[in-house]
């Protein structure tokens, strides 16, 4: 095990699930091979590790057995800054990384991040980050993240969001004219990426009952800041 401390940057060698708890019994994101992370705490449990995502700001459990894919960074994460225009160009290819995701097999995987499976939100990071451009991790700090607009203002590249008056607890991404494309759930009526239109007169059943949950749509305007020393 490599010498741990809590002021260190650690490199990840390899894609690493990471955990909701510390007994390690629920996925809550993954980290990619070369993220990022720093250790919250240098008092593990019998399982694992409190550790905080740098790009994201993302707090999560790594397993101890997994320390061993860590390896001590030799540049420190700083963060960006990026314009709207810059993402603005960039949204081809980020939408072309979404549909790229839904021709490979896949089903929807409650925090996941990493290829092939993915969560809802997970996809719309992963997308965005193939561009060199940060959201926030869940759904619902994504909201917060992006500047509301109308529906009938609408890009492609917007992000839309569902959920109850409470909270969002899901997003997608508009292809255009109403159409998105989104990891969802079996309790929607689909395990995995497919693409769906927002409109009341959807006649497909998926479609239907996110249209019924529909709370707002945002704009991406720049790259979110994570944790920086």
């Amino acid at each position: 095990m490599i010498n741990l401390t809590t002021t260190n940057e650690y490199r990840c060698r390899v894609d690493l699930d990471l955990y909701s708890s510390p007994i390690c019994q629920g996925l809550a994101t993954q980290a990619s091979a070369h993220r990022h992370l720093r250790i919250e705490s240098l008092t593990p449990t019998e399982q694992a590790i409190p550790v905080r995502l740098c790009e994201d700001d993302y707090p999560a459990w790594l397993k101890l057995a997994d320390v061993e894919h860590l390896e001590l960074a030799t540049d420190i994460y700083q963060p960006v800054t990026i314009d709207r225009s810059t993402i603005a160009a960039s949204i081809p290819q980020i939408i072309a990384f979404a549909q790229a995701a839904m021709q490979v097999p896949n089903q929807y995987l409650w925090g996941g991040t990493v290829a092939p499976d993915y969560d809802c939100s997970g996809l719309m990071q992963a997308a965005f980050q193939s561009q060199g451009i940060w959201l926030p991790r869940d759904s619902y700090q994504q909201e917060a993240f992006v500047e509301q607009v109308a529906i009938d203002n609408m890009l492609p590249g917007d992000l839309i969001f569902f959920g109850t008056p409470e909270k969002t607890d899901h997003v997608a991404i508009h292809l255009g004219d109403l159409y998105y494309i989104h990891s969802s759930g079996m309790q929607m009526g689909r395990n995995g990426i497919g693409i769906d239109i927002l409109t009341p007169l959807a006649e497909d059943p998926v479609s239907y009952g996110y249209y019924a949950k529909l709370r707002c749509c945002g704009r991406v305007m720049n790259s979110f800041r994570g944790s920086s020393r």
